[in-house]
Formats: C-alpha cells, sequence, structure tokens
C-alpha cells in the first residue's frame, strides 16, 4: 500500500551499508520513475549530483534490476550515438509500490502519537466500510447460509486480488468453511497496526452473519490469512472451544499449492490467537 526505502543500499567511501548513500540511491529511482527516460546528465542536474556518483547509483540500480537503458526509436536517433537514457523496469516499479507501505506505517504512526491510537482504528473501519459496503449489496442474493455467503465472498475477494479461498472444515463438533487470503493489500501497515485486521475480521462477521474466527494471518507471520467461518450461528465461547489449525497437513509440502489446501483440522483443542489480529 505505500513509501520507504526499499532499494538495498550501496557504497560509500567504501561502506555498502551508508544510510545515505541508500537514500540518495532511492533518490535517483524515484527521479528516473518521475522523468524517464532520462540521462545520466539529466539526473546530475536535476539532484545536484556529481557524474561520477550518478554513474554510481545508476549502475547499481541496473545491477539489482530497478532500471533498465532505453532504446530510443529509429525515428528519434538522428545523428550520432545518443546519450544513454533509463526507465524504470517492472521490478523498479515493484520496489516503488512497497516503499509507499513504509509511507503509510509512518503516516499512521504519525496520526497514533498525535491523534491517538483510536484515530487509527477509526480510521481501518472506515477503510473496511467501503468494501463492505460494495460486498454486502452483492451477497444480498445469496441467501442467509453462511457456508453459501463465504463462497460468495471468496468469490468476491478473489475479484478484487486476495487471492481467496475456502473449504468444508471441522473443527471440534463444529463444522464450517476455512476461508484463506493468500494477499494483503495492507500486511506491512497491518504487521504494527493489527486493527486492520480487525476491522476486516468484524466486516466478515457481519457480512456472513456468523460469528468468525481469525485463526491466523500475513501480518501476523503466517503465509496466508485463514478465517474459521462456523456453518451456523454459534456463541463466541462455543467458537473459542474449538480450532482449526493453519499447518499444512504433509508438515509443509502444501505451502507451494492452493492456500485452501495447506490446512487441516485439530478438534478439541483450544483456539489462541496465532496473529495480531
Amino acid at each position: 500500500m505505500f513509501f520507504g526505502e526499499h532499494v538495498p543500499h550501496e557504497a560509500k567511501d567504501g561502506d555498502l551499508g551508508s544510510p545515505s548513500e541508500s537514500r540518495t540511491r532511492s533518490r535517483v529511482l524515484h527521479m528516473v520513475s518521475a522523468e524517464g527516460p532520462i540521462s545520466a546528465a539529466e539526473l546530475g542536474r536535476h539532484l545536484d549530483l556529481t557524474p561520477a556518483a550518478v554513474r554510481r547509483h545508476l549502475d547499481a540500480l541496473v545491477e539489482q534490476g530497478a532500471v533498465v537503458e532505453h532504446e530510443p526509436s529509429a525515428a528519434r536517433r538522428g545523428r550520432g550515438r545518443p546519450a544513454r537514457a533509463y526507465v524504470v523496469s517492472e521490478g523498479g516499479h515493484r520496489a516503488l509500490e512497497a516503499d509507499y507501505d513504509s509511507l503509510a506505517v509512518e503516516v499512521l504512526r504519525y496520526l497514533s502519537e498525535h491523534a491517538g491510537p483510536q484515530a487509527v482504528a477509526d480510521f481501518a473501519r472506515s477503510r473496511v466500510a467501503a468494501l463492505e459496503e460494495r460486498y454486502a449489496a452483492e451477497l444480498a442474493s445469496t441467501g442467509t447460509d453462511p457456508s453459501a455467503r463465504a463462497e460468495t465472498l471468496v468469490h468476491l475477494l478473489s475479484r478484487d486480488g486476495f487471492a481467496a479461498s475456502a473449504r468444508p472444515v471441522r473443527a471440534g463438533a463444529l463444522a464450517g468453511v476455512q476461508l484463506c487470503q493468500g494477499h494483503c493489500p495492507v500486511q506491512h501497515a497491518a504487521e504494527q497496526f493489527p486493527t486492520f485486521c480487525e476491522a476486516e475480521t468484524d466486516a466478515f462477521s457481519r457480512l456472513l452473519g456468523v460469528h468468525v474466527q481469525r485463526l491466523a494471518t500475513l501480518a501476523g507471520g503466517d503465509h496466508v490469512c485463514t478465517t474459521f467461518v462456523p456453518a451456523a450461528p454459534v456463541t463466541r465461547k462455543t467458537l473459542d472451544a474449538s480450532a482449526v489449525d493453519q499447518r499444512t497437513p504433509d508438515g509443509g509440502a502444501g505451502a507451494a499449492g492452493d492456500p485452501a489446501q495447506r490446512h487441516t483440522t485439530i478438534p478439541n483443542e483450544p483456539t489462541k490467537e496465532r496473529s495480531r489480529s
């Protein structure tokens, strides 16, 4: 979701871990993104860097696969050899997207410090509310059966890029659906602000008409977000007396497959929240 230093550190006076060099290289990458195709000379003028410094950063970014040389069209070449120009590669764009994650965390931290943790919680609920409203309208024709609604919710989540899946499971004496999400657009923020996971879990409960239980999250270090959806309404006390484990049945070999196939049930084991949500 947001912005930060995602480019590896580079050398300055022999120091491969220099934060100053890392910041400068990040500035070069962002300038190439904003102005590319752009030459080394133009970068130097924009960023007030020496030709040697620009070349060092560009060479490192090319080696990392973050930028590539831009080949001008034949119609624009003219006479002589044109100055080499650079553009951001596909990998560089992914790095820049990851940068925004760090910016989001900085903004949320500032909001928490100056307006209080409740302000962050309010923002998380507000963010989820728009998605919940849209999903509720599409779930309206599904009926009231929680399992059927969960299947529809999986379709909606997958359509929006959450890599969702579901399968029937038993948790102790309870039957239900295990809903998995292999991607989370706010994972980085949720690692430090679990209120985002909590807001999403509460929204799932409202959308499905039952109290659901979040068992694992990407933000908590698991390989997939896992939510148990009971097939019929139950009290939270009853639900907490049963568990669905997010371990793979074969001890890990299923991790490369469908997220819904990576899980097994463990009946009558007291549930412990294994994530921050």
